[in-house]
């Protein structure tokens, strides 16, 4: 499997990487949480602009809190990611207006890598691929479903998609209700994870789906998500947890 470089760190390499949310409503809060997060010493922040109502509306305001943000956290990585309310975000926003922040994002360089969810319009997901690697951005493309985990068949095909669209990452998290739910999500991971070259990032939800967070190198994903404060999703632990566990789950 390759590696995809996201400033100073490599996806795919050895031990999953471990990012942390900034969920900030309002530049104060984004920065005072960044700060936090640089404490905390993870390999990547997620900068979840879907709950900064004011730099939606207000893209030279993104952009200056951008390069605060960017002061704030010096070499840290950052992914940039607008989450639709369809997918568990905090906002909507219809189709143009969505590829509109997604462009700005990547034409300012608001970040090293950018999310882009699956269910778009595809013409111009192309688009917006061509231009985030024109301007250096790693592209991880995501699908996420709060409701359910998909039929096997499903999640490989998502997941095969997105790299045949050419995202460098692509990214599946779902709602398992049973132990059968989280068992068919690792073995669809195992199996795609044998067949592209692409690292991907998996994940079940809520308590149930936790130990998909902590065996990421067993299975395939390459990036787990914790928590500094408050979390994104249902199920995160906290960053010390999540780092503890994966140490005593890594292969020799």
């Amino acid at each position: 499997m390759k590696t995809v470089k996201i400033r100073n760190i490599n996806l795919g390499e050895v031990l999953p990487k471990i990012a942390v949310p900034n969920v900030g409503s309002n530049e104060e809060e984004i920065l005072a949480a960044a700060k936090d997060i640089v404490a905390a010493k993870p390999d990547l922040m997620e900068w979840r602009i879907d709950y900064y109502t004011d730099g939606i509306n207000d893209h030279d305001k993104l952009i200056e809190t951008a390069k605060k943000l960017r002061s704030t956290v010096g070499e840290l990585p950052i992914l940039v990611t607008f989450r639709t309310k369809s997918e568990g975000g905090d906002q909507e926003l219809n189709e143009q207006n969505y590829f509109k922040l997604l462009q700005t994002v990547i034409e300012h360089r608001l970040g090293d890598a950018i999310d882009i969810e699956l269910f778009h319009d595809e013409v111009q997901i192309k688009s917006l691929l061509k231009l985030a690697h024109n301007y250096g951005l790693v592209v991880i493309m995501s699908n996420h479903d709060f409701e359910k985990v998909p039929a096997k068949d499903v999640i490989e095909f998502r997941l095969k998609k997105m790299a045949s669209l050419g995202a460098d990452v692509p990214k599946l998290a779902c709602m398992p209700h049973n132990a059968n739910d989280v068992l068919m999500l690792l073995e669809a991971t195992n199996e795609v994870h044998n067949e592209i070259d692409n690292p991907l990032i998996t994940m079940a939800m809520g308590d149930i789906g936790k130990v998909t967070r902590i065996a990421g190198q067993v299975f395939g994903s390459s990036l787990s998500f914790g928590t500094v404060g408050k979390a994104s999703a249902p199920g995160q632990l906290s960053i010390e947890d999540l780092r503890n566990a994966e140490k005593y789950l890594s292969l020799k």
